[in-house]
């Protein structure tokens, strides 16, 4: 195997392809007739040829297997099998295991390949694998027939431990979200172990049923393709679990804008990782780096273009964090909408109405229009005008005023640098207007309310003790009666004019 210029195999397949290749190689030169030493050029042969960069190749009479010069890598200008005889190593001898083997020579290993594609390699399969019938040692695509049955089953074992670990992982994540933190870490290693699944699938095959060739190769990719698929769902399920540890911090409001940032800054960062693995776990598939790169970007662009408006609101719950216009338990007012947001989701907000219903509205538009938040507010101001009839003194103007500052003086819910104010403002066509403006906190709207109440009701008994009247509301009726006089003789005309026309 050291003498293979293994280059350009795959680097999860070079060791296995490697053995494999070794032993077609052997096979072949143990059916062919090898030539004397003195034709095999040594370095004298190199040396009259012109040097090594004359003599680059040589190829084995009678056959197709070259040993070339190595011109890069670490074991550049060494002279190695090529890598086109590596590459053609097992067609090679497909072509040749019909022959018989030398009969000079103790070096020949008769039924080497054979050996080596069905002997399992634990002892005690050796013995059960012995005790088998001949056909199930026959070779089927490079592989005996036993093992293609014990890799069936083996695949369908390491499918059932992936998926019971997938199931348990989902069951115990959402027990313990919310009841235990460290519980809820800890259901990481589910995923973990789903993940070590290939793997132990992969060296089982390997090192005890000694899968071989073709069906190695294939074996092994797919093995390695599950491992980096399962182990971006690992970096997503870490990154999780770190957003969720920094939530649970007194200064993060479970439900707030913060712990959406948290979220997506995780999440964000797991797609990043997961290209990386992509990227990695392509090259040691054997893919190369530029196909990786340009499949990324077709993959992106095609994303990209199919979700465009997951990707608007994606921005616009950014925009939401980073300006933090509103949080759960707030009331806020967005065009119509008037409600206590409820919960604030990657994709929407939800907000409980007053109305009673619930509206679910896209982030980008929230973060696109202008909001209110009533639940931000420090007080709730209230500004009334008390109207009081035209006819009324002077003197009982002035007591109005004085009952109502009487009645706010030191105030439920007063703040010392927001006094009430209470003035007689204007004179009105129609009335008196006196102007009521306080401020009440905290700003609870249901206290307020009752404090309004209980104001409104002192002023009305303190105006009925002192005979001060409210000026009640009236309209102006405005009637054109030049307008129905015309009406009237008009149709009084037509009715002379239809009387003539018959005669009357």
């Amino acid at each position: 195997m050291d003498c293979l210029d293994s280059s350009e195999l795959p680097a999860f397949a070079r060791e296995s392809s490697a053995s494999e290749v070794a032993v077609c190689l052997k096979e072949i030169l143990d059916r062919i007739e090898l030539p004397p030493w003195e034709e095999i050029p040594d370095t004298l042969a190199i040396e009259a040829a012109g040097g090594p960069d004359k003599l680059t190749r040589w190829r084995i009479p009678g056959t197709r297997i070259t040993i070339a010069r190595v011109e890069e890598g670490p074991q550049r200008h060494e002279y190695l099998f090529s890598t086109g005889t590596v590459g053609r190593a097992v067609e090679y001898y497909e072509d040749v295991k019909s022959l018989p083997y030398r009969a000079d020579g103790p070096a020949v290993s008769n039924g080497f390949y054979r050996y080596f594609i069905s002997a399992p390699g634990h002892p005690i399969l050796a013995t059960l694998v012995d005790s088998l019938p001949e056909g199930a040692l026959e070779s089927i695509f490079g592989l005996a027939a036993w093992k293609w049955l014990s890799l069936f089953l083996l695949t369908i074992l390491a499918i059932g431990l992936m998926a019971f670990a997938y199931k348990l992982q989902r069951v115990f994540a959402d027990r313990w979200r919310n009841e235990s933190v460290l519980m809820f870490c800890l259901t990481v290693f589910f995923p973990i172990g789903a993940m070590l699944v290939p793997m132990a699938f992969k060296y089982v095959a390997q090192h005890y049923l000694i899968v071989r060739g073709e069906p190695l190769y294939v074996l092994s990719f797919c093995a390695n393709m599950a491992t980096f698929l399962v182990s971006a769902v690992v970096v997503f399920a870490i990154n999780n679990r770190i957003a969720e540890v920094l939530i649970r911090s007194p200064r993060v409001h479970p439900q707030g804008l913060d712990a959406q940032l948290i979220r997506i800054v995780t999440q964000l960062s797991s797609l990043v990782i997961s290209l990386l693995v992509f990227l990695t776990g392509g090259q040691y598939l054997g893919i190369p780096l530029p196909t990786l790169l340009a499949s990324t970007g077709i993959v992106g662009l095609a994303v990209a273009l199919a979700a465009q408006d997951a990707l608007k609101t994606i921005f616009g719950t950014l925009m939401l964090v980073l300006d933090k216009p509103f949080r759960v338990g707030e009331r806020i007012i967005f065009d119509e909408y008037d409600g206590v947001v409820k919960d604030i989701e990657l994709r929407s907000t939800k907000i409980s109405l007053l109305t009673g219903h619930e509206a679910s509205i896209p982030n980008n538009e929230l973060a696109h229009s202008k909001i209110e938040n009533v639940g931000r507010r420090p007080h709730i101001r209230r500004i009334a005008d008390i109207h009081i009839p035209l006819d009324t003194s002077r003197e009982k103007i002035k007591k109005a005023v004085e009952i109502i500052r009487t009645a706010l003086d030191g105030h439920e819910g007063m703040e010392a640098d927001f006094p009430p104010r209470v003035f007689f403002t204007d004179f009105k066509p129609t009335a008196f207007n006196i102007r009521i403006i306080y401020w009440y906190n905290p700003p609870s709207y249901w206290d307020f309310l009752a404090y309004s109440e209980k104001i409104n009701l002192e002023i009305f008994r303190a105006f009925e003790e002192q005979e001060i009247q409210f000026s009640l509301p009236f309209r102006v009726a405005h009637t054109s009666i030049e307008g129905q006089e015309k009406l009237m003789y008009k149709r009084i005309a037509e009715g002379r004019s239809a009387r003539s026309g018959h005669g009357t």
